[in-house]
C-alpha cells in the first residue's frame, strides 16, 4: 500500500507542479499535460438534501456501526460541538464547497448530508465472495432517490479487486425502484467501503498498521481504538468527498477517466502538514490514548481524516 501510496502522491505533485498551456498550438506533451490537470468535465455535482444510507453487509459490532454513523452525523456542523474549532469533521467537510462555488452555471441548492436507513444483511445473503455486480445490487437495498447508498462490507467478506487493487470504490447505478412520475430512470450514487483488518489492513488501514510495502514508520494508534472501523473511517471519507464532487464520471477529476484522482485520491497519503511517502504528517495526538488524529467529531468521536484537494490553490490541504 506504501509504494500505491508513493506512486500516487508523487505523481500528483509531478503533474500538478507542471506549466500552464501555452496559447499556441499544443504540443503532444503540452496535451499530455493539460489532460493531468483538475478539471471540470460539466457533469453534474450532488446538490440539495442528500441521506446517507449504510447497507450492513455481514457481521459488524454495534460499536463499529456506531463508529462510522458518527462520522456521518460529524458531517454536520450543526451536530458537533466543536463545529466552531476549525479542527473539526464539519470544517474539513465544507473544504468541498470550493468545487461548488467554482461553478458558473446557476447556482444549485446547497448540499446537506444526512444519516439516513441503515439496512442489516447479517446473513450474507450474496455469499461472502462479492463481485461488482453484487456491490450495485446491495446498494440498490437503499433508498434511491436524493441518497447516497454505502455498501459495507464485513471483516470476513471477500470483495473482487480487494486489497489487490483498492480500498473501496464508487459508482452510480440507474434506478430501479422508487422512480418519480412517469416511469422516469435516473442514475443514483453508491459507494462501497471494505473493513480491512483481518485482509489487509497494511493496505487500506495505514497509518494504523504497518504498510506492506515501502517506508516501515512506527504505526499510529487508532482514534476509536479499531483499526477495522478507523480504517474504514478514512477510505469512506475519501471516497465520500470524490462522489458528491464527480458522482457520475463527468464532474471533477484529474487525468483519464477510467482512472481519476478525485478530491481526496489526489492527496493520498497525506493527512497533516508536512506529509511525505510513509510518513502521514504532523497529527494530533491525544494525551490518554495516544491516538492520533486530526478532526472532532459529534458524541466526542476523533476521526483521522484524508486531505482534500484545493482547486482553488492547486494544492493539498489539510486541517493540521
Amino acid at each position: 500500500m506504501a509504494s500505491f501510496i508513493q506512486l500516487l502522491v508523487i505523481f500528483s505533485l509531478l503533474h500538478l507542479s507542471l506549466a500552464t498551456r501555452q496559447l499556441s498550438e499544443p504540443t503532444k506533451d503540452e496535451q499530455e499535460t493539460e489532460m493531468y490537470k483538475f478539471h471540470y468535465h460539466n457533469g453534474p455535482l450532488l446538490t440539495g438534501k442528500i441521506s446517507i444510507n449504510f447497507i450492513w453487509y455481514g457481521k459488524f459490532k454495534p460499536t463499529q456501526r456506531t463508529i462510522i454513523s458518527d462520522f456521518i452525523t460529524s458531517l454536520s456542523s450543526s451536530t458537533s460541538k466543536h463545529a466552531t474549532n476549525q479542527l473539526s469533521v464539519a470544517t474539513w467537510w465544507k473544504a468541498t464547497e470550493k468545487y461548488f462555488s467554482l461553478l458558473k452555471s446557476k447556482k444549485a441548492s446547497p448540499l446537506f448530508l444526512s444519516l439516513g436507513n441503515q439496512i442489516l444483511d447479517e446473513s450474507y445473503s450474496l455469499g461472502k465472495s462479492l463481485e461488482d455486480k453484487h456491490i450495485k445490487q446491495l446498494a440498490a437495498k437503499g433508498d434511491q432517490k436524493n441518497a447516497i447508498n454505502i455498501v459495507l462490507t464485513a471483516a470476513d467478506v471477500a470483495v473482487d479487486g480487494f486489497c489487490s487493487s483498492r480500498c473501496g470504490t464508487h459508482g452510480s447505478s440507474l434506478s430501479s425502484k422508487n422512480t418519480p412520475s412517469k416511469g422516469k430512470i435516473y442514475k443514483f450514487a453508491y459507494i462501497w467501503v471494505g473493513n480491512s483488518e483481518t485482509q489487509c489492513a497494511g493496505q487500506c488501514a495505514w497509518p494504523f498498521h504497518q504498510p506492506i510495502y515501502g517506508p516501515q514508520a512506527p504505526t499510529l494508534v487508532a482514534p476509536n481504538n479499531d483499526v477495522g472501523s478507523d480504517g474504514m473511517v478514512m477510505n469512506l471519507a475519501s471516497l465520500l468527498a470524490g462522489t458528491v464532487t464527480n458522482p457520475f464520471g463527468n464532474g471533477y477529476y484529474q487525468g483519464p477517466a477510467d482512472a481519476p484522482l478525485e478530491a481526496a485520491s489526489a492527496c493520498t497519503g497525506v493527512y497533516g502538514s508536512g506529509a511525505y511517502p510513509g510518513y502521514a504528517g504532523n497529527l494530533l495526538v491525544d494525551p490518554t490514548s495516544g491516538a492520533s488524529y486530526n478532526a472532532h467529531g459529534a458524541n466526542g468521536r476523533k476521526f483521522l481524516l484524508p486531505a482534500l484537494f484545493d482547486p482553488s490553490t492547486s494544492s493539498c490541504s489539510t486541517l493540521v
